[in-house]
């Protein structure tokens, strides 16, 4: 009697762990592409612009795009302003590149991101008008240049790019 109880508590064990997974799971969104790079002794110079290139197939479906920051406590601004420079598939050159701001830290300083220890990373969603628009299918090549006034600029750790399928 007691091996069937026992034998009954681990299929319940399992049973539920496997329930709590696959609960847990789901309302987690994976990304349609997603990807960091980091910045050489974080220390974002003019000259660096690190660039993603994503195959986009499905033209017909909406994409949320964010971009991804992460920075030390010394970083010494509440925003990080950006140009991102797009190459459609077939383009020999980029775009001129649309200026984009990233607030960092609300008014009274405070980091908007979420924090562990003295590291903060952020998850931007871009608004609309500062997202790209994936007109043909093929691989299009994104490269995001600081624009901020320090060169290099200072405690900055990565830079990524994120892009999700919006479900309609």
């Amino acid at each position: 009697m007691r091996r069937t109880q026992k034998r009954f508590s681990e299929i319940l064990i399992i049973a539920l762990s496997v329930f709590i997974c696959f609960t847990v799971s789901c309302g987690v969104k994976s990304p349609y592409y997603q990807k960091q790079m980091s910045i050489p002794d974080a220390r974002w110079a003019y000259a660096f612009q690190p660039e993603f290139k994503i195959n986009i197939e499905d033209t017909a479906a909406h994409y949320d795009m964010m971009l991804l920051v992460r920075h030390d406590e010394g970083y010494p601004y509440a925003n990080l302003w950006l140009r991102m420079h797009i190459k459609a598939p077939g383009d020999t050159t980029f775009s001129e590149g649309k200026r984009i701001e990233l607030e960092l830290a609300d008014v009274e300083g405070k980091w908007k991101g979420s924090g562990m220890g003295s590291i903060w990373e952020h998850r931007i969603l871009l608004n609309r008008s500062q997202q790209p628009t994936f007109k043909e299918p093929g691989t299009y090549e994104i490269r995001i240049e600081q624009v901020m006034r320090n060169n290099p600029l200072s405690s900055i750790l990565n830079i990524g790019l994120r892009i999700e399928k919006r479900r309609l």
